[in-house]
Order: C-alpha cells, then sequence, then structure tokens
C-alpha cells in the first residue's frame, strides 16, 4: 500500500507514519509529564517544525541548480522535496536545546521521543522492506492504437510508471516536467498511465498542451492504482532494471524532486539534466 485513505484524502503512507509516530511521542511524553506537572507539546511542535524546516532547506541547497530557473518552487513542498538526516539531526539538536533550558521537560521528552523514534523505525523499516519487494503488476493495459501491452515486459531497463488523468491539476502541472526527463534520458523508460479516460480525451489533451510523450498507455478501468495500492493521482513509481520498486512518489513532482527519485534506479552520473526551453 502506498497510501492511506481518509476519506477523499490520500495521504503518502510514509508521511501518515510519520504522524502517527508523533502522535504516539506525544501521548507518551504527555502520560509521563502529567505526573510532573509538565507537557511536552509545544517542545515536540517545535522539533518537528524546525527539523521540517531544515530538511527542506538541505534539499533545496542540494539541488539548488534545478531551483534556479523555477525559484517560487522552493518554498512549495507539494514535490515532498526533504531530506531525513539533516532534518532528524536538526530536530533533535531542538529537543536538545529545549530539555537544557528546561529540567522538568527532559523526561518526559526523552521518553516521547524515544518512543517515538522506535515506532517510526520499526514502522518505516517494515514498509520499505514491503515495498522494495514488489515487482511490477502483472496487468495488461492498452497503447493509443488499442493494442495490449504487458506492463512486465517493460522491465530491462530502469523503468518509470506515471498514473495520472487529464483531470487532474497536478499531473497537468508535473508532465512537462516529466515529457523533457523524458527526452534527456533515453537511457531510461518513462511510461504514462492514463487512468479512467478513452484515447479521444487523452489525444485532445496532449495536443493542447503541445506535448511529445512516448508509451502512452490507457488503463480505463483503474486497475494499476488499485494493484499498486494508490488511489490518489498523480502517482510515480521508480523500478530498477529488475523490474523492482525502488521508489514511489505521490503528488506533484518538480524537476528537483523528480532528479532525487531518479537516483534509487539509475546512477547520479547518468541522469541527465534537460536542457532549458528558451
Amino acid at each position: 500500500m502506498l497510501s492511506f485513505n481518509l476519506g477523499p484524502l490520500a495521504i503518502p503512507m510514509d508521511l501518515a507514519l510519520l504522524y502517527a509516530a508523533f502522535f504516539i511521542a506525544w501521548l507518551s511524553g504527555w502520560l509521563i509529564g502529567r505526573k510532573r506537572g509538565t507537557n511536552p507539546e509545544a517542545a515536540l511542535f517545535s522539533m518537528l517544525f524546525f527539523g521540517a524546516l531544515v530538511a527542506r532547506a538541505a534539499f533545496v541547497m542540494q539541488y539548488v541548480q534545478q531551483y534556479a530557473d523555477h525559484p517560487w518552487q522552493i518554498i512549495d513542498i507539494r514535490d515532498g522535496g526533504f531530506l531525513l538526516l539533516p532534518g532528524l539531526i536538526a530536530a533533535i539538536a531542538v529537543g536538545i536545546y529545549k530539555a537544557w533550558r528546561q529540567a522538568p521537560l527532559r523526561l518526559p521528552l526523552a521518553i516521547g521521543v524515544c518512543i517515538g523514534l522506535i515506532v517510526w523505525g520499526a514502522s518505516v523499516s517494515v514498509l520499505s522492506a514491503l515495498q522494495s519487494s514488489q515487482q511490477i503488476p502483472d496487468i495488461s493495459v492498452r497503447d493509443i492504437d488499442g493494442n495490449p501491452i504487458a506492463l512486465q515486459d517493460l522491465a530491462g531497463k530502469p523503468l518509470v510508471i506515471n498514473l495520472w488523468a487529464t483531470w487532474c491539476p497536478p499531473c497537468r502541472r508535473e508532465m512537462p516536467v516529466l515529457a523533457a526527463a523524458q527526452q534527456a534520458n533515453p537511457d531510461i523508460r518513462f511510461v504514462f498511465v492514463n487512468q479512467g479516460e478513452g484515447q479521444a480525451l487523452v489525444d485532445k489533451f496532449l495536443t493542447q498542451q503541445q506535448l511529445s510523450l512516448r508509451n502512452n498507455l490507457l488503463d480505463t478501468g483503474g486497475r494499476l492504482g488499485q494493484a499498486v495500492g494508490s488511489l490518489s493521482l498523480p502517482t510515480t513509481l521508480f523500478y530498477s532494471t529488475d523490474g523492482l520498486l525502488k521508489n514511489n512518489h505521490l503528488g506533484e513532482l518538480s524537476h528537483a524532486s523528480l532528479k532525487h527519485a531518479l537516483r534509487h534506479i539509475s546512477p547520479e552520473d547518468q541522469v541527465t539534466e534537460p536542457e532549458e526551453q528558451p
């Protein structure tokens, strides 16, 4: 499962696990702190905020070239661009500072953080193990000409499968990013699987947007999204040469977050930057 569905809201599983671990950390710290007349809630939220801020800043610094031509995207965190290790170090540093300044806070904050980290680390490890063993679904879709295509036949080289629809705004916004990456990286196979729409509608959209894409496929029944455990769009799946799922991204991709994701299936020095269009 790639997403957790809460009514009409689809939350990426890794983010849902982070929320759950934070809640457990807060609950554990509150229960311990209640006996001491203190509550670590404010400290935990400070850790979360500054950790996320540093994680985002570190990501932007690593991919500053990709943001140079689109500086407004730096504050658009919908692309999911965060680096875990710098953010984790920053969060722990904030926690240590808070505990140093407020002695009664030390025990409940330490226990809450430790329990939260254990729960989060264990759940993420299990999720990563489950996802890394997933292969390309044994599903057949159709190309624009109506010919059946078995997705498993697409293995043999690094593979990116993008699930999208014309009615989906983030899908429309990220499509030029994926199109440029497809043109710049012929050694990586990019496949665009439309969910639930027909050939005429897809052709009309591509013509209107002046997009030149290879490997356009139609999944009129939306079976692929169900098979991989994601009912949200856009969803992008990254498979290794042997057809194993190495990474996934729910939501809109930017040039930076796409390059970061491609590192999981192709060496960084083999990922080519798209040329900026005049």
